[in-house]
């Protein structure tokens, strides 16, 4: 009896794989590492073949818990929007300086492409207008343009070019088809229309795609969850142990899988209008999904993309380019971080719970109004790896203030939770821009890394004013992905109906009504310091 579906999530840095039953209950799930390259500054290289490495890996270990393999009713993938390269015999082609094959992968992260989108976005074209006015280096097109431009026997050798969900369900089944998620929100396919824009390709140097009839980037687009070829191909079922034919379902980006996950479910005392509310998917990165019956143009927030997420709803799609991230640079590049991972890891602890004990005492020592007020002279601006949304600079750079002659531990547990504290202004600054255009957002549905840390949840909701809601599943970006193996294998009609049956709600965090004076000043200083930012390049622009 086919009764279970496996969701497979290729994030940053492993790929995992999760079993779950048809009401969305996880019953087994497994990770494997993926090995990244930097052969320069803002370089972030990985290997097609590693990940599915991987991927059978995690797979195959979490189905030895499933039983017979014909319990399967069907896969679904989602992974970050890297572009992968391949020749025309499905082999990897190189994107990297070092012109080794094996590194064929541009992950999402990689800025290389700043360049060739600064060129695209001083053309204008109406595409640019479903990418919130610009497209980001993060997308696929200023990547392509960098690879014909820098390398260009790799371009003349490049036959496919995935985004790498799309890689993923081509490497089960064989079938070249893209995700509508993937196209639209990363390749400037216009999914309302069904087209390529053939124009927006010629203009900014990429009229050979055009020439070709876009057949290396996709000549057929399908909605999410729906069955992909055939199936698993012999050699796929092979590797990963379970019966050829099994369904695939088409794709999702990562965070549009933890979307799925978690903005259907049903959350007592609020409403279940999309309109109010906000899917929060935290990681490396942060990615804030909203969804509306009508297409909302918001400057610096990509999109509207139409079903990109949710089937027949337009969706927008803020993000913060490095949050996880961020943090963890902060801590491990601090002149204690290497000691506080140490203490930590003696008593059995994350470095997060050392420092969040560490405000705890602080906190009761100083007996202010409430823990945030510890950094009252103490000030960051989140942008080290550049604004993705809603101010979608590439080239913002972070700032600190106030720090002191001091390299103590407790002055890390300060510096960690004014970082905290500045990713969660960068959120409440996409929300107020989604709200700016006709959402109401007041609820704000969370999954992902951040979800694990109360400090990064206290502070989120007290700095937005937003009520938090965890998912009862905490690997939402699985189940999310499940879901599309369920619809796929025929278990549900729609994804709809598929993420009202197997999401449901956790608890839910309160913004508490002492912290929002507070926040209010320090959001106008997050302000302030991008203002300063500005006026420090225009004073340096004549140098």
């Amino acid at each position: 009896m086919a009764d279970l579906v496996l969701g497979i999530d290729v994030g940053t840095g492993s790929a995992r794989a999760g079993l779950f039953d048809l009401s969305g209950r996880r019953i087994a799930s497994a990770s494997r590492g993926i090995r990244m390259w930097h052969p320069e500054p803002d370089f972030a290289e990985q290997s097609s073949d590693d990940i599915w490495q991987a991927v059978v890996a995690a797979a195959r270990q979490a189905l030895a818990a499933a039983g017979p393999a014909d319990r399967v009713a069907g896969i679904g993938f989602d992974a970050t929007c890297s572009l992968v390269v391949l020749d025309a015999a499905g082999r990897p082609v190189s994107v990297s300086p070092t012109g080794d094959d094996a590194q064929n992968v541009i992950v999402w992260m990689d800025h290389r492409a700043i360049a060739q989108a600064d060129r695209i976005n001083a053309l204008g074209h109406e595409v640019l207008r479903y990418v919130g006015g610009r497209i980001s280096p993060e997308m696929q097109t200023p990547k392509l343009l960098w690879l014909k431009e820098r390398l260009p026997q790799a371009w003349s050798r490049a036959a496919h070019v995935f985004d790498l969900p799309d890689f993923l369900t081509w490497r089960a089944t064989g079938a070249a088809s893209r995700s509508l998620c993937s196209t639209v929100c990363k390749w400037t396919y216009l999914g309302h229309e069904g087209r390529w824009d053939e124009g927006y390709f010629r203009s900014i140097g990429l009229g050979d795609l055009a020439d070709e009839g876009f057949a290396r980037i996709g000549t057929e687009v399908l909605p999410i969850a729906r069955p992909v070829g055939r199936g698993l191909s012999a050699a796929a079922a092979a590797e990963l142990g379970l019966p050829p034919g099994t369904p695939v379902g088409t794709s999702l980006i990562d965070a549009h899988a933890g979307g799925v996950g978690v903005i259907g479910a049903a959350v007592p005392g609020c409403t279940s209008d999309f309109g109010r509310r906000l899917a929060l998917i935290g990681g490396t990165s942060s990615c804030h999904m909203a969804v509306s019956q009508e297409p909302r143009f918001v400057p610096g927030v990509w999109g509207p993309y139409f079903s990109a997420m949710v089937p027949g709803l337009w969706l927008n799609e803020g993000g913060q380019s490095a949050t996880g991230a961020l943090i963890d640079h902060v801590i491990a590049s601090h002149a204690r971080g290497a000691e506080a991972a140490a203490e930590a890891a003696r008593g059995g602890r994350t470095v997060y719970e050392l420092l969040n004990g560490r405000l705890d005492a602080l906190a009761a020592a100083a007996g202010g109004p409430v823990p945030a007020a510890l950094t009252r002279e103490l000030h960051v601006m989140p942008d080290f790896h550049g604004n993705r949304s809603p101010r979608a600079d590439a080239t913002l750079r972070g700032m600190i203030s106030g720090l002191r002659l001091s390299d103590e531990l407790d002055e890390l547990a300060l510096l960690y939770l004014a970082t905290i504290q500045a990713v969660a202004y960068g959120t409440r600054h996409i929300v107020e821009a989604l709200n700016a255009r006709g959402y109401g957002i007041d609820t704000i549905l969370v999954c992902g890394g951040g979800t694990k840390n109360p400090v990064f949840l206290r502070e989120h909701a007290d700095a937005t004013g937003c009520r938090f809601v965890l998912p009862e599943e905490p690997e939402a970006v699985l189940l999310g992905s499940a879901i599309l193996g369920a619809v796929a294998g025929g278990a549900f009609p729609t994804v709809t109906e598929a993420m009202a049956a197997m999401t449901r709600a956790g608890r839910s965090i309160e913004p508490a009504a002492g912290a929002a004076a507070f926040h209010r000043a320090k959001y106008a200083v997050f302000h302030r310091m991008y203002e300063d930012q500005m006026a420090y390049r225009a004073l340096m622009s004549g140098v």
